[in-house]
């Protein structure tokens, strides 16, 4: 299958699928943190939703519409920071290309909503500890808008031993998170889990010979 992987600059899924034999690409306006150069596509995302794809798989950017950052969207209570909202609410407008787009198999990852933006119902909601779940055996919940595709099941979970995200006074005690260094907050908390990846690319894909046998093109 052709895959295209949005607003990826790990390239963790789009990994995977390689691995598995798909034509894969990810896809950022910035430059990428990958190994795989000539697996990524940066440009504007629009041009390549204009391309046929057999899959699309989509990480749009969160830091308007995450329900984390209630405290500025609602600075003094009760009152709404008309400039925040309005940066949401072109994100929700992203976020919907993804989802609107022409293509069979979608899916989008983001985290918990701010319930203002409203938001159209998930499809699902994911843990890290839940797909190989030794490799980081964090919670920190992500929800998925799935269409044409299946839900995905978790795969060697494990029993979390904390949050990813630290949170309050939790920052000053790195025994509490799973969480990289302080200060790279934004980006790291994008990245994608490997597990997930691992299990996104098993599950919506499989291997190419299991995909042609099912006649999945």
């Amino acid at each position: 299958m052709r895959v295209l992987v949005a607003c990826e600059e790990s390239q963790a899924v789009t990994v995977e699928l390689r691995r598995l034999g798909h034509e894969a690409y990810s896809c950022d306006i910035e430059s990428f943190s990958g190994e795989h150069p000539e697996w990524h596509l940066q440009t504007d995302v629009r041009d390549l939703l204009k391309m046929k794809w057999d899959m699309l798989i989509a990480f749009p950017p969160c830091t308007y519409l995450s329900n984390a950052g209630a405290c500025r969207l609602y600075p003094t209570k009760g009152v709404l920071n008309q400039e925040r909202y309005k940066k949401g609410l072109a994100a929700k407008e992203f976020f919907m290309m993804f989802l609107n787009a022409d293509c069979q198999r979608i899916a989008v990852e983001n985290p918990v909503s701010s319930r203002v933006f409203e938001m159209p119902p998930h499809t699902q909601e994911i843990q890290p500890y839940q797909f190989y779940g030794a490799e980081h055996p964090y919670t920190k919940n992500t929800r998925l808008w799935i269409k044409g595709l299946p839900l995905l099941v978790p795969v060697e979970p494990v029993e979390p031993i904390g949050p990813y995200v630290p949170a309050g006074t939790g920052r000053k005690d790195r025994s509490k998170y799973g969480f990289a260094k302080r200060g790279e907050d934004a980006k790291n908390r994008a990245k994608t889990f490997p597990g997930i990846a691992k299990a996104m690319a098993e599950q919506w894909a499989g291997p190419v010979e299991a995909a042609q046998a099912g006649r999945v093109e």
